[in-house]
């Protein structure tokens, strides 16, 4: 049924002036101090609407946003929504020929661009033949518009009545396995991440202030700096820099949030930093993680650094947000948890059977939040979305008690002596040993062309020599077995990552 109601913008910022939260702080810029109210953000969004309507970019065509985390992201993002235009958030530390591959591919017809990020995308827009406006928003080079100038004088719309399955938004997965895809999600999928992983496990409040590491762009920032704190009410603050430790232990301390949205190798890092400089003052109720599986010793050193543990979970761009997950009365560290209310999961082998505990299989989720496609890719939708199961490429032990363990991307996992190995075991081995910050397995091939287990690691400080090395494999061995230490480990300055987080194993595969 098409209702104003069953736009997304009707829930998450329509409403809350009439419930009193008018002069309520939304957003709060760290650095600049600038600050968005609920009022002022219905007032934007509903503003922006009209710019669309002006420029005359209609409902259903996109509107491609490479936006830094600032004021002006949730203004764009909703007025998109409540006039039916569609926003594609963009990934803001890629390359110009992946913006140009990705602006062609969506066929964006507008696209909103921070001016610290001109330079690096200019390149894809020229000669772009489907754009037809480009809206900088602060200092606008020639042949485009500055983004006051093209809300200047719009007529504030109201919000579009739609179908609860219309598609919303866009997203483009974080491309840790290859290229990103867009995944396209519907309107109803929003409240269905806050009614299920925003209510029951994160147990977000009207009085919390949200903190969020991860970005606007990323599926996990979505709904940690919009959909979870807009659903209550909630002030998220927002940081447009680099989360490096420092800034973000700096952040907590100054800003004083109650709620912390981080993923592992940052809360990694950031122990490290702590286990020198000290904890760090601030009033945590809540943290989580996603993005990769959390290592339990930088579970436990961050509870005793802070007093607040960290529910670790699992989550996707094709699911939106978080769907399996350790709660604050269910904590396991080295475990991914338990289903969130209202999914489903299964294990599956290869041949599409359930597998028992104590076995290994990918995890396939069942939920509202699912995306509806891959844009322009239907084999690959064809084979990740399978009717109401969507696979995650996952790999997965369930034990004895139900609590899922992570061990590896399908494409990640490997045999070794006849058994399947998980990298993620491995490398939680070696972050367990104090010299390591970081460490990503692969498969490697030895004399005899058999794969044995490769590691590459990233030291705390200092410089590795053979004995540690040396050290480092006995560590292994004696934390989770003799056949799973690596063969060859390699000293690195840094593991590739995506811009969200994870580990980019793929590509110290291709190395040789």
């Amino acid at each position: 049924m098409i209702t104003a109601t069953a736009n997304a913008a009707t829930y998450f910022v329509d409403r809350h002036p009439e419930e009193g939260r008018g002069a309520k702080t939304a957003y709060r810029e760290i650095g600049s101090g600038r600050v968005l109210t609920y009022d002022g953000l219905l007032q934007g969004a509903a503003q922006v609407a009209g710019a669309f309507a002006k420029a005359d970019i209609r409902a259903e065509e996109r509107a491609a946003m490479l936006v830094l985390d600032q004021i002006e992201f949730p203004q764009i993002f909703w007025g998109a929504l409540k006039c039916g235009v569609i926003p594609i958030p963009l990934n803001t530390l890629l390359a110009t020929s992946v913006y140009d591959a990705i602006l062609r591919d969506a066929r964006a017809a507008i696209l909103f661009v921070s001016a610290p990020l001109w330079d690096v995308v200019k390149g894809a827009v020229e000669g772009n033949p489907y754009l037809r406006h480009v809206v900088v928003i602060g200092d606008a080079p020639d042949g485009t518009t500055d983004f006051d100038n093209f809300i200047d004088g719009a007529v504030a719309r109201d919000t579009l009545p739609v179908s609860p399955d219309e598609v919303a938004f866009w997203l483009y997965s974080s491309g840790s396995t290859g290229q990103p895809k867009g995944v396209a999600h519907v309107h109803s999928a929003l409240r269905a991440t806050s009614d299920t992983y925003g209510k029951q496990v994160l147990e977000i409040e009207e009085n919390d202030v949200v903190f969020s590491a991860a970005k606007f762009f990323f599926a996990y920032g979505l709904g940690n700096a919009m959909t979870f704190p807009l659903s209550v009410g909630a002030t998220t603050l927002l940081f447009d820099g680099r989360p490096t430790p420092d800034d973000m232990v700096k952040t907590l301390t100054a800003e004083k949030p109650t709620v912390f949205c981080g993923v592992p190798t940052l809360y990694a890092a950031m122990v490290a930093h702590m286990d020198k400089s000290g904890p760090v003052d601030a009033p945590l109720r809540t943290c989580i993680s996603a993005g990769e599986a959390l290592p339990e010793e930088v579970g436990a050193r961050w509870e005793r650094h802070t007093g607040c543990c960290i529910l670790d979970g699992v989550g996707s761009t094709e699911m939106l947000h978080i769907f399996l997950s350790n709660r604050k009365d269910d904590l396991v560290y080295g475990t991914s948890g338990v289903a969130v209310p209202g999914y489903a999961l299964r294990l599956v082998n290869e041949f599409g059977e359930e597998v028992g505990p104590g076995e290994v299989g990918e995890l396939l989720v069942n939920g509202a939040s699912s995306a509806s496609c891959y844009w322009n890719q239907r084999e690959k939708s064809r084979t990740t979305f399978e009717g109401i199961w969507t696979r995650t490429g996952d790999k997965y032990e369930m034990r004895d008690d139900g609590r899922l363990i992570y061990c590896g991307r399908t494409d990640d996992m490997f045999k070794v002596s006849g058994i399947w190995l998980s990298p993620f075991e491995v490398e939680g081995a070696l972050v367990s040993h104090p010299r390591v910050l970081e460490a990503a397995v692969v498969a490697a091939e030895d004399e005899e062309g058999l794969e044995k287990p490769k590691a590459y690691i990233v030291l705390k400080e200092g410089t590795a020599d053979e004995a540690l090395l040396a050290e480092l494999k006995e560590h292994v061995k004696n934390k989770i077995g003799k056949w799973k230490y690596p063969r060859w480990i390699v000293p690195v300055d840094e593991l590739p990552k995506t811009a969200t987080g994870k580990i980019q194993r793929f590509k110290l595969r291709e190395e040789k």
